[in-house]
């Protein structure tokens, strides 16, 4: 039975490569196929309807309010032209120095991915970020990465991301939080090493512009005008109360929003504001929130007692338990979490880790270093992930060549990774 599930696994990951279908639908289906495999009744206890669907499509609730309350904060970010003052404070400040101002918009990126990530994170820091990089000799596919490498920066302190792992993995969010810190480093190093070796090795190119980005950062800019100095510290706001005074993760995201609103908006327009954001809140949400439904369901699925027994044997053959090994082995898998492969968090990958656990394998918390350290690749190296499509897509260049460029520095980061979790946690 454990064979005939990986099988099944196979196919899923066959599926959404092809995308024969998209990834939301091949994980709900992959649940499905899984619990009938693993011998679940229709109904009752442990079974289809009432454990995978009923109780998995809800399982991650808290981690779609995060990402619906950091989408609503990217929007006022957008909206209150906080984030596009912050782009051209650092520009005007690097004035034409390539590495200062490909610095700057790194610092930038790291600040806004820490709220949002995916492409709304990409957008808010690169529409004007990636023109001004390139308008001062930033090669193209430099640019584009920078934007990534500087979401790669905020992803450890992403709140969102914080309640995604604490859900799934049964894990307290101070022991997320506290990994995360830990990977951080390896993160930062990494993107300043990025833009200090692409910008120089390149050179400097002046072959470039985005005029009708330029035309349309300009014109906005002078509709809404540079948001106060005071509003521009929203994007720390959370991270400062959920970091430094380990308040709830949906307050201390709530507590950002208020802050964007009341530091830009006349109290006559804060209706108006607080419900258009909103609204687009939800629109940027809509995807991921569907794919944490089903990466919920998937992770009840393969809990399942029936799915756990037939997998336990099979996944214990092969997983490594020396260390040394361990970091080894791993390290070597990394790009099989790219292409929504099935070492992606965001895909198969959920199901996995739930085995890991499930099977007792791995402690949970060496199976959070695992994921988090490969969520480092996928957020910056993936070519299907919207933030490197859109980026690339921006710059003028394909995913590919971006991907060529980044794997390199993100895949020390999860050796890196890897390394903390098997001297700490193996």
């Amino acid at each position: 039975m454990g064979v005939v599930i990986l099988l099944v696994m196979a196919a899923g990951v066959a599926a959404m490569l092809t995308r024969k279908l998209p990834t939301a639908f091949a994980l709900v289906l992959l649940a499905i196929v899984i619990a009938f495999v693993a011998g679940a009744p229709l109904t009752g206890k442990n079974s289809v309807f009432d454990t995978v669907l009923q109780e998995g499509a809800p399982a991650l609730a808290a981690t779609m309010i995060a990402i619906l309350l950091g989408s609503w904060l990217g929007k006022l970010l957008d909206e209150t032209g906080i984030a596009g003052t912050l782009v051209r404070k650092i520009v005007e400040f690097g004035g034409d120095r390539p590495v200062v101002v490909a610095l700057g918009v790194l610092a930038v990126s790291a600040l806004v991915g820490t709220v949002t990530g995916s492409a709304p994170a990409a957008m808010l820091a690169g529409l004007i970020g990636i023109p001004a990089m390139i308008a001062v000799g930033i090669p193209k596919v430099t640019a584009a990465g920078t934007i990534l490498m500087g979401i790669a920066v905020g992803i450890p302190f992403e709140l969102p991301l914080w309640q995604f792992f604490s859900t799934a993995l049964e894990l307290p969010v101070p022991t997320v939080r506290g990994f995360m810190i830990k990977l951080f480093p390896f993160a930062l190093v990494a993107a300043v090493a990025y833009v200090l070796i692409e910008s120089r090795r390149r050179g400097v190119e002046h072959t470039w512009s985005l005029k009708s980005a330029a035309t349309k950062s300009t014109s906005r800019r002078e509709r809404l005008g540079d948001a106060p100095w005071y509003a521009l510290l929203t994007p720390a706001v959370p991270l400062v109360l959920a970091l430094g005074f380990e308040l709830a993760i949906i307050p201390s995201l709530l507590a950002g929003v208020l802050y964007a609103l009341l530091t830009t908006t006349r109290p006559r327009d804060m209706n108006k504001r607080l419900l258009r954001t909103l609204y687009g809140g939800f629109e940027v949400a809509a995807a991921p929130i569907a794919l944490f439904v089903a990466i919920g369901i998937l992770l009840a699925a393969v809990k399942l007692p029936g799915a756990v027994d037939a997998l336990e044997p099979l996944v214990k053959a092969v997983s490594p338990q020396n260390p040394v090994l361990f970091v080894l082995v791993f390290t070597a898998l990394v790009p099989l979490c790219l292409y929504r492969g099935p070492l992606n968090v965001f895909g198969l990958g959920a199901g996995i880790a739930g085995v890991l656990i499930a099977t007792g394998i791995y402690p949970a918390v060496a199976v959070l270093g695992m994921a988090t350290s490969y969520n480092q690749v996928f957020g910056v190296a993936d070519p299907t992930s919207t933030q490197t499509v859109w980026s690339s897509q921006y710059a003028g260049v394909s995913p590919q060549q971006v991907m060529a460029r980044t794997l390199p520095y993100v895949w020390v980061v999860a050796l890196g990774g890897l390394c903390v979790t098997a001297a700490t946690y193996l």
